[in-house]
């Protein structure tokens, strides 16, 4: 089982980093905040390419998972992650079917599996 679930994209960075944001409404979740990485490391005098991680969430979702294990929260909110390695943009997301080998106490049931598709779908469709 994958880690993470990553592809590429023809797309430019900045039009991709949108349709993610778009697919991720579309999916009846919430960004929560976008962090620019590059940005950020810029300011430390550190030169990387463009790196974005997209955070969202559903209320529903988190809160059914902290009811289950509240150490979940550490897996929390969801994140994509956008960038640009050798002139190529990739997006990528954790996939949530891992969760339960970090938490085999949690009965999680199908829940892992749904989210998993959202996260999948979402990076399908924006790519």
């Amino acid at each position: 089982m994958e880690f993470d679930y990553t592809t590429t994209t023809t797309k430019t960075f900045d039009e991709a980093v949108q349709r993610v944001q778009n697919e991720i409404a579309k999916a009846g979740m919430r960004v929560l905040y976008i962090h620019d990485v590059q940005k950020t490391l810029g300011e430390k005098g550190f030169e990387r390419d463009p790196f974005k991680i997209i955070e969202f969430c559903s209320a529903k979702f988190a809160n059914e998972f902290l009811n289950k294990d509240i150490k979940i929260g550490l897996c929390l909110p969801c994140k994509i992650n956008m960038y640009v390695k050798d002139g190529q943009t990739f997006i990528s997301g954790m996939r949530p079917i891992i969760l339960p080998q970090f938490f085999p106490q949690a009965d999680l049931g199908e829940r892992p599996k749904e989210i998993d598709q959202i996260v999948q779908t979402i990076i399908n469709n924006a790519k």
